[in-house]
């Protein structure tokens, strides 16, 4: 396993050096045949990777100029038609974590790079600017960290320009080494444990894992293993929903950040989840949904604990 970070660090290393050395061959007159043998040595697809990169920076600055543009043009119609755009920018630095009535503490768990794919990551990484967004913008913002930051998510963020100076907590400990034991709970889909209310003594953690389905249980299992608190939402009392109820990150974030505003969970859910998901609410005389939802949950936990112990037994042996 050693070997094969070492080798994946490696082709990293060249590269990132490699697309130094093609920027600067780019900008010189005269190239050194050492320079020209280098690139030569580079498979078909990093080469391919140096070029999208350059192209990235290349757009970068022109990127970020049209969009400041394009959001200086919808405040100027939303003042000419009285559309509320929110709060201004002079009110949110007011708002800050700090100062804010809200004390529920919510971190996503990024210690799961090494089961992602560098697209995932990026789905990530912009899943957590919508939560840093939506607390932002909050009027009693709760008190967001990420943990476990560094590795490709970090790497990842890096392309977000001064997100050093964001309202968030970044640390490179996990979140056992943050936060006490007793008071964390991880939330997972998979738990029997379903919320009921939120408890603002409690430390909540959504784990920062994009996988498909591929992981199933994982953070579950994850859970168990280390002897900490568990739990989900309570979708099933609530909602109907025909599709997974496996929801994103910033989905997560978002319903927690609702309820802390006085919303119930229903209201909650039908507010944040998008219509794909065909959630309905739940009447009060029925009651087989959640019957239904129960069984699967059952029948989940049963799958993910064989595969989890199947997947220990193989790396015993």
């Amino acid at each position: 396993m050693e070997g094969t970070e070492m080798v994946c660090d490696t082709s990293v290393e060249k590269i990132e050096s490699a697309a130094d050395l093609s920027t600067e061959i780019s900008n010189s007159d005269k190239v050194d045949a050492d320079d020209k043998v280098a690139l030569n040595l580079l498979s078909k697809s990093q080469l391919k990777k140096i070029k999208k990169k350059e192209k990235w920076l290349e757009r970068k600055v022109e990127k970020r100029q049209n969009e400041r543009a394009k959001a200086k043009k919808r405040r100027a119609i939303a003042r000419a038609n009285n559309i509320d755009l929110g709060p201004s920018r002079k009110a949110l630095k007011k708002s800050t974590m700090a100062d804010s009535s809200c004390k529920l503490t919510v971190t996503i768990d990024l210690s799961f790079d090494e089961l992602m794919i560098d697209k995932d990551i990026a789905k990530l990484i912009k899943q957590i600017l919508r939560c840093y967004t939506l607390n932002r913008r909050a009027s009693a913002p709760m008190q967001f960290s990420l943990t476990s930051f560094n590795g490709k998510s970090k790497q990842e963020m890096a392309k977000h320009n001064g997100y050093e100076h964001w309202d968030v907590q970044f640390y490179s400990e996990s979140y056992l080494n943050k936060y006490p034991k007793d008071k964390i709970i991880y939330l997972t889909s998979e738990s029997e444990n379903v919320i009921e209310c939120l408890d603002f003594d409690c430390i909540y953690v959504i784990g920062g894992l994009v996988d498909h389905n591929s992981q199933k249980g994982y953070c579950y299992n994850l859970a168990v293993k280390k002897g900490i608190r568990h739990g989900q939402l309570p979708l099933a009392k609530f909602l109907q929903m025909k599709a997974r109820k496996v929801l994103t990150v910033d989905h997560v974030f978002e319903i927690l950040l609702r309820v802390t505003e006085g919303k119930t969970w229903q209201e909650a859910f039908l507010q944040v989840l998008p219509e794909r998901k065909n959630a309905q609410p739940v009447s009060k005389g029925s009651s087989d949904a959640l019957e239904i939802m129960k069984d699967i949950i059952k029948s989940d936990l049963e799958e993910s604990s064989d595969r989890y112990t199947s997947e220990q037994l193989k790396d015993s042996a």
